[in-house]
């Protein structure tokens, strides 16, 4: 798939702004909208898949196997780094029970023992059992023709949020299965179609869009209003096709930071939390200064997950892909 710059941009902030969110609260400051990330990361997530499903033929098993390739083995290893540092004393308020480290490991939502909230031992995590969810469903679309696909998915995360409403859940994977933030990946499957068929808005209300996002985002930064993802996930839906309007007429270009950041985003986003960790408690240990330590961790948190891309991400991704080359068989994971 050809890269889209503004979608590579928009992984990159999205990934910075949660950084900016766990640095903001370890550091006593408060940059609660950058949880929002979390919002933009499931449009483009929608968007990919449908664009790229389309581009290339791949089968079901192909797709599951392609994106495991990609989530699977990172995410255990950051989980597996948890849990040692829980065992060696690192982290004294993790409860490890087997239970829970084995539903972390295979994206079921289960309450930790820790807290009682629905999060896995590496808590941001939580993200991926919906992210799995999604990919479970499309992968099962990938069976239909593909005029059905969007309405079938469509139809059936409808379906759950409407039994979310309905039915006073108290299972952890229904209460989390049910929750509207999934509709943000059909939202991003919509904007995908749209994408294929040419019908991106004209540039004056693209960037009308673009600018009302990030006006509704900063609205609610600067009044501290409360939000949830009936507020965040249009927000996020209007920034992406913003963005995609100045990409289709010809306002971006490529720019290797934000690029390599791009890359980095899923192992900013999995690994920046310890670099956060250790920098905050060494910033209060010679009296850094609040600020400093906030600009320190966002910094260290940026850099760590940069050289995770480098050094493991990135070298897992390729020898996958070497695999799968091979006399008579050619193909390339999912981007």
């Amino acid at each position: 798939m050809k890269t889209i710059h503004g979608i590579q941009y928009l992984r990159a902030a999205a990934a910075i702004a949660v950084v900016l969110f766990h640095a903001a609260e370890k550091t006593g400051h408060h940059f609660t909208i950058g949880a929002a990330g979390v919002d933009v990361f499931f449009v483009i997530s929608g968007f990919i898949m449908w664009v790229i499903s389309d581009r290339r033929s791949v089968t079901p098993g192909e797709f599951i196997a392609d994106r495991a390739r990609r989530i699977v083995p990172v995410y255990w290893l950051a989980t597996a780094v948890m849990v040692a540092g829980a065992l060696a004393g690192l982290f004294p308020k993790l409860v490890l029970t087997l239970e829970h480290v084995l539903s972390s490991l295979f994206f079921v939502p289960a309450r930790s023992p820790s807290s009682g909230e629905i999060w896995p031992v590496l808590v941001q995590g939580w993200t991926l059992n919906f992210e799995m969810l999604f990919y479970a469903v499309f992968a099962g679309s990938l069976f239909m023709p593909r005029n059905w696909r969007l309405p079938v998915v469509t139809g059936l995360f409808l379906a759950l949020v409407i039994a979310g409403r309905v039915v006073a859940f108290d299972d952890a994977v229904m209460l989390t299965y049910t929750r509207p933030v999934i509709l943000e990946f059909v939202a991003g499957m919509v904007i995908g179609e749209f994408w294929l068929k040419g019908r991106v808005p004209p540039l004056a209300v693209g960037s009308a869009l673009f600018a009302c996002s990030l006006g509704g985002f900063a609205l609610i930064a600067v009044l501290g209003l409360p939000f949830d993802e009936l507020t965040t996930g249009p927000l996020a839906v209007l920034l992406v096709i913003g963005v995609l309007s100045l990409e289709a007429n010809g306002c971006l270009r490529a720019l290797s930071l934000p690029g390599l950041l791009g890359d980095a985003s899923y192992s900013i986003y999995l690994w920046h939390t310890f670099a956060i960790s250790v920098v905050v408690k060494v910033g209060l240990a010679i009296g850094l200064g609040a600020p400093a330590t906030m600009f320190a961790a966002v910094l260290s948190g940026t850099l760590i997950g940069i050289a995770a891309y480098m050094m493991l991400e990135r070298p897992l991704l390729r020898r996958g892909r070497a695999r799968r080359v091979t006399p008579g068989l050619a193909g390339r994971a999912a981007e």
